[in-house]
């Protein structure tokens, strides 16, 4: 993957694509998360949903840059 995107004449860094993948990513397994009902097991939720896009964002950072 490039190290930069040019997105209408404006250079972004890639990690910003994959932000908004884990961003979705996490998003999706939240509301399944959610269904399920294991936010009910967990301590803190909100913490378990940082947590929860912070290991997506950085898998998907070094899936990447490897």
């Amino acid at each position: 993957m490039p190290r930069e995107i040019a997105l209408h004449g404006v250079y972004l860094p890639s990690l910003t694509l994959l932000f908004l993948l884990a961003l979705a990513g996490g998003w999706v397994l939240d509301r399944l998360a959610a269904r399920l009902g294991l936010y009910q097991h967990a301590w803190h939720p909100v913490l378990l949903r940082v947590s929860l896009f912070t290991c997506l964002y950085g898998a998907l950072a070094l899936a990447t840059y490897r």
